[in-house]
């Protein structure tokens, strides 16, 4: 069975790889509309599925994996910064505090649609000032919810967490695969 990635993100890309899946991207292209009035598991959810859904119509004949990601502090949503002052902001209220990760993620096969969501608490050191300005100057925050990637420098600022490290990437592989598993997919 053919798969397609309903996303552009290198980090999605690169965890597929990791299990071997073999695959083709074609990022959704629709504008984000979270529902008004979602909690943030209903809006990962239906942000994912509208992926899906998307790239679905193009491909009736593949299996569509998609994915949205979000951190939410205080009840409200971090996405990714609109410059580095957004970034910087972002950053001082993650500092020495927990917040959560959210991923929803939808699998299309044919008439089947799983469509499910992750949430990791992740738990922040206090960051100074000075390191949040070098970590912003380096550009990586840019494009990534909540102004950090797990993966790179910013381990540097996690001090722990609860739940799935890869959620926090932007993809659950663990639930990915137990999705996938449902509609027939072996990975193991």
């Amino acid at each position: 069975m053919e798969i397609i990635l309903a996303s552009g993100s290198p980090r999605r890309r690169e965890l597929l790889n990791t299990l071997g899946l073999s695959f083709t991207v074609h990022p959704a292209r629709g504008e984000e509309m979270a529902p008004l009035g979602a909690g943030p598991e209903e809006i990962v959810k239906a942000l994912s599925k509208a992926k899906a859904e998307e790239v679905a119509r193009e491909f009736p004949d593949k299996l569509i994996i998609a994915a949205d990601t979000i951190v939410y502090l205080d009840g409200r949503v971090l996405g990714k910064p609109k410059d580095e002052d957004d970034a910087k902001a972002m950053l001082s209220k993650l500092s020495g505090r927990a917040h959560e990760v959210y991923t929803g993620v939808t699998v299309i096969s044919g008439d089947k649609t799983i469509c499910e969501a992750e949430c990791t608490k992740v738990f922040f050191r206090e960051v100074s000032a000075e390191e949040i300005d070098s970590y912003v100057a380096s550009g990586d925050p840019l494009d990534k919810a909540g102004a950090y990637g797990i993966q790179g420098k910013a381990a540097l600022m996690v001090e722990r967490l609860e739940g799935d490290y890869f959620n926090v990437m932007g993809l659950p592989l663990c639930r990915l695969g137990k999705m996938l598993r449902t509609i027939g997919v072996r990975l193991l």
